[in-house]
């Protein structure tokens, strides 16, 4: 390779929209031109890679919340595996939860300054979150907004005028400045963003070790031939998943199927499912339930599950079960 890949860091907490701004950043980059992101989740499955495989970018996923820790090895085999592909640009989509410093310290080592050229690391965040204690008491959510460079107030079509005078009051206290701010709905961040030159998104010397659970490293995740569905828990930082993953051969009732969704109480659920009406992704965060039509087919259904309590996993897998039509 003899050009860098301009990269960026889109980061956020959870359910902030960091995915449906990737999604139309896809939809509007130039035709020419070869993009590629690699995800991070902190559910075992892998929904986020299964959205944006639609829209004809490399993707490549690290499920598990495996990126942010300080080997990283699931990372560099990821960026590795996309670099070698040569796209015109790289995304990275760290977990909601996870740890960006060190992403970026990955991105500014050694082994990456001849391939990669970092710009703005781009920090959404929900408005009305900024005067929640629940997330401004969260170190993850402050490291987040602290490190980048640009920060998108994002679905601000759902926020309260005092949502929108909490956001520029914090934006204008920031210390360093931040370079660039925006207030959008769904995630419509303007392209020319990604330019941005990075400042003040450093990594720290000092990256504080953190502890969760890993399933397996690798990256995919497949059904064996025999196996109708599998089931992946994780948890850490004081959060649990859970995630499910079906045959391409089972349909859902779309209509049983977004009635489960929205009536599940957890922070933030992600599905790309086979329904009786086409292969639908569904997002819900906040109690706002959206669907979009894919064009995937023979597609494994996945579906996962986020909170900070611990919920009932198994009398949930039993109605997805019963919702597929597979007996035990």
């Amino acid at each position: 390779m003899t050009n860098k890949v301009p990269t960026n860091i889109i980061t956020g907490f959870l359910g902030v929209g960091k995915t449906t701004t990737i999604l139309n950043l896809l939809k509007n980059k130039p035709e020419n031109e070869k993009w590629a992101v690699l995800v991070n989740e902190f559910g075992e499955i892998g929904i986020d890679g299964a959205m944006m495989s639609d829209q004809g970018a490399l993707i490549k996923e690290v499920p598990g919340g495996c990126m942010c820790c300080t080997a990283g090895v699931p990372m560099s085999v990821g960026i590795n595996a996309l670099l070698r592909q040569k796209p015109d640009r790289l995304i990275i989509e760290p977990t909601g939860l996870g740890h960006p410093k060190q992403v970026i310290a990955t991105l500014t080592s050694d082994q990456y300054t001849p391939y990669v050229d970092l710009k703005a690391t781009i920090g959404l965040v929900d408005p009305r979150n900024l005067s929640n204690e629940k997330y401004t008491g969260n170190q993850n959510f402050n490291d987040q907004l602290q490190t980048a460079d640009v920060i998108i107030g994002n679905k601000v079509d759902e926020c309260t005028a005092h949502d929108i005078d909490a956001f520029n009051d914090w934006v204008t206290d920031q210390t360093p400045a931040k370079v660039f701010h925006k207030l959008v709905t769904r995630g419509q961040l303007p392209i020319e963003v990604l330019d941005i030159e990075r400042v003040h998104g450093g990594a720290s010397s000092h990256i504080e070790s953190h502890h969760h659970h890993h399933a397996e490293m690798e990256p995919e995740f497949q059904l064996d031939p025999n196996q109708p569905f599998a089931r992946k828990e994780n948890k850490g930082q004081g959060y649990f998943s859970c995630g499910w993953l079906f045959g391409a051969e089972y349909r859902f009732n779309f209509d049983e199927l977004f009635s489960l969704i929205s009536d599940l109480k957890a922070e933030r659920v992600k599905a790309v499912v086979n329904t009786d009406q086409g292969c639908f992704a569904f997002n819900s965060a906040n109690g706002v339930v959206s669907v979009n039509q894919l064009s995937l087919e023979g597609f494994e259904s996945r579906l996962e599950v986020i909170d900070s309590q611990l919920m009932p996993w198994d009398q949930l897998e039993s109605i997805l079960l019963k919702l597929a039509g597979i007996t035990r």
